[in-house]
């Protein structure tokens, strides 16, 4: 049984090395492709919910219709930008993590260690070769 869900963009190198770093804890995560799956309304409400975090905060703009929608506009409402999200589902910034210790917008990828529930099982770097965990499996420090 999957304990992990990861919301993933397998074209994203952040939700690819957030991937990675899962399976590099031992884990195998429900992996959702959310632009072939979208989520529905309550899944991405309660998403946002879990993650207490403002509907604008999940909003992505590179790379999506944000300026051609006018999205900067504070004029939207929350509901009105959740709509947006669920008609163009790049919009939803990613990736989105859940584990039985929270739920988190991973952006920085290192950021879903702190919700992983077992240790990295060995040395992993990023796509671009920055080294995030040790031989040992430890956290590696940021200069």
């Amino acid at each position: 049984m999957n304990t992990i869900t990861i919301y993933h963009n397998p074209a994203c190198g952040t939700s690819r090395n957030v991937l990675a770093l899962i399976r590099n804890s031992g884990e195998e995560p429900c992996v959702i492709e959310y632009l072939k799956t979208p989520p529905d309304r309550a899944t991405l409400e309660r998403l946002l919910a879990e993650m207490a975090i403002p509907v604008r905060e999940l909003l992505r703009q590179k790379g999506t219709p944000f300026e051609e929608l006018g999205l900067a506009d504070p004029k939207w409402t929350d509901q009105q930008l959740i709509d947006f999200m669920l008609e163009h589902p790049i919009l939803i910034n990613r990736p989105i993590v859940v584990t039985p210790l929270g739920t988190r917008l991973c952006r920085p990828s290192e950021a879903v260690l702190d919700i992983l529930p077992g240790p990295q099982q060995g040395a992993l770097s990023k796509e671009d070769g920055e080294a995030v965990i040790d031989a040992k499996g430890q956290r590696v420090a940021k200069h």
